[in-house]
This record gives structure tokens, sequence and C-alpha cells, in this order.
């Protein structure tokens, strides 16, 4: 097998349609050397999910996700017995005046954290939102991934069985624990310039014309330039040329564009400051910056 270089690293994400940077994919190669967790932060719509996506498809490795809210607990990401089969069983034992173990593998629910971990082969599992988590919970996590093991109380202690990435993202919805912070590598992702947004929107929708991307990917860059309450995302750029290449219109009109400014703006209050700063009524697109 050939040795994995920061080139061929590139190579491979390329290869599933994820464009990265450089500082990317030295991250990503020292993750996977130092076998060092990742910890991305950036604004919402930049790729941090999806770079943990595309590390899986690009090193053929199964990925597992948790994702993170408020009030989620250890069962919700390790695992919990299954009580009506634990009940069913004792039912069933005591009538035919036996006994039953109901405290092993066959009557507890894995959660994702848990299947990563037992997996035996090579595997990525993203953290994501780990910021909506409590404190309490991410030093759970923290301490599983150091001590790179999980105890289940009546089950048993389960050792990671396999070379796990671990890619955690937040969008610094609280501060996350100092011993996150120092025991992962650190990523920040933002949104892309114009030419690397036109290359990453030219490689998901390569169907579509040069002059339709740069045009959206102008104006989507207007827009993230301006005072709205949600910048579009990477994703939405793409939803937009898909969007109108479905309807037909490969040169689109400013009207037509104004129609379907709700793939990209997600309120009335944005919409209208959009719409007031980029078309013109008579239908041509300005400059009004």
């Amino acid at each position: 097998m050939e040795k994995m270089t920061t080139d061929t690293l590139s190579q491979s994400l390329e290869g599933v349609n994820y464009l990265p940077d450089e500082n990317l994919v030295v991250t990503l190669f020292l993750a996977l050397h130092m076998k060092k967790p990742i910890l991305v932060e950036g604004p919402p719509g930049t790729g941090k999910t999806e770079l943990a996506k595309a590390a899986s498809r690009a090193l053929g490795r199964e990925f597992f996700r948790v994702q993170c809210y408020e009030g989620i607990t250890f069962e919700q990401i390790v695992g919990e017995w299954n009580y009506q089969k634990q009940l069913l069983q004792l039912e069933i034992s005591r009538q035919k005046s036996g006994e039953e173990d109901i405290f092993q593998d066959d009557y507890f629910i894995k959660r994702p954290l848990l299947k990563a971990f037992i997996n035996r082969e090579p595997a990525v599992i993203l953290i994501d939102e780990i910021d909506k988590a409590d404190e309490e919970v991410e030093s759970f996590l923290l301490q599983a991934l150091g001590e790179k093991e999980i105890t289940v109380n009546d089950l048993g202690t389960f050792q990671l069985a396999n070379d796990l990435l671990v890619v955690l993202t937040s969008n610094s919805q609280r501060t996350l624990l100092d011993e996150t912070r120092d025991r992962c590598l650190y990523l920040h992702l933002d949104y892309p310039d114009p030419e690397r947004e036109l290359a990453i929107v030219r490689a998901l929708v390569p169907e579509a014309p040069l002059p339709l991307l740069k045009e959206v990917v102008d104006l989507i860059q207007r827009i993230r330039g301006m005072d709205v309450l949600k910048k579009p995302s990477i994703r939405a750029t793409v939803d937009w040329v898909r969007s109108l290449l479905t309807l037909g219109e490969e040169e689109p009109t400013s009207e037509v564009l104004s129609e379907t400014l709700g793939v990209v703006v997600k309120s009335q209050e944005d919409r209208k400051k959009v719409e007031g700063h980029l078309f013109k009524l008579e239908g041509r697109l300005y400059d009004d910056f």
C-alpha cells in the first residue's frame, strides 16, 4: 500500500469532491499520524461536518456520528439497557423456574460512540456541535477518548479496537474546557474566497455553465458581506445553482434570482435587505456597495 503523504491525502479528498486548503490537509494528516482528535470551529455552513464525512469516504473508513444537543446523556452517546427485553426475559425465566443473566451484551443497545470504539476496522467518528452538550458530557468524552476505553456499569469495559479518527465540531455557543482544546489539534474553517468557492461548486455541480456559477458565487459573496442574520452556507450556493438549473435558468434574470432567493436567505428581514441592495426594480443587478 502506498505511503500516505499530504499530497496523496489531498488528492483522496478531492476524489470525493471535497476541496481542502493546505492548512486543512496538514491538520488532518497530523491527526491521522499522531492519533489526535481534531477540534473544528467556524461559522455555520463552512463544511465542518462535511470534513468528517469526506475523510471517511476518502480514507475508506466506516463513519459514526454523535449529534450533540442540550441535555444529551451518557445513554444516548454510549448505549442503554433494553429494559423491555430484560423484563420479558425475566418473565420467561420465572415461568420456566429458571434464572437468566439479563446484564449481558444481548440486552444492551449500543449507541454511536461505543459502536465506533468496538468497530474492528479503522473508522471516523464525528462528535458534532459538542458546544451544545454540557460540560459533564464533554468531560466524559474527553476521558473516554484520552483513555481509549469506555466503561458501562454491569457490562464491563470496552477498549478502543481500531484506529479511530475523531473530529469534534463547535459553533462556539459556549466555551469549551481547556482540556478539550489542549488534547486536540485545532482547525478553523471560514467561508471560502470566491475562487475556492467557485472550484467547490464546480466540482459538485459540473453540469452547470461557468457563467452561471460565477454569477451565483458573486451574489453569495456579496450577501455574506451584508448585515444579514444568517450568512449563506456553501451548501446554499450549491443549492441555488441546482435550483436555477432545475428551472432551466442558465442565464437567470434578476427577477428569477429574486424568486429563488428563499434557497439561500432564511428570513423575511434578510430577504428585504438582499433585494434592496442587490436587485433594481427594472431587473438589473447592480453594485450598491
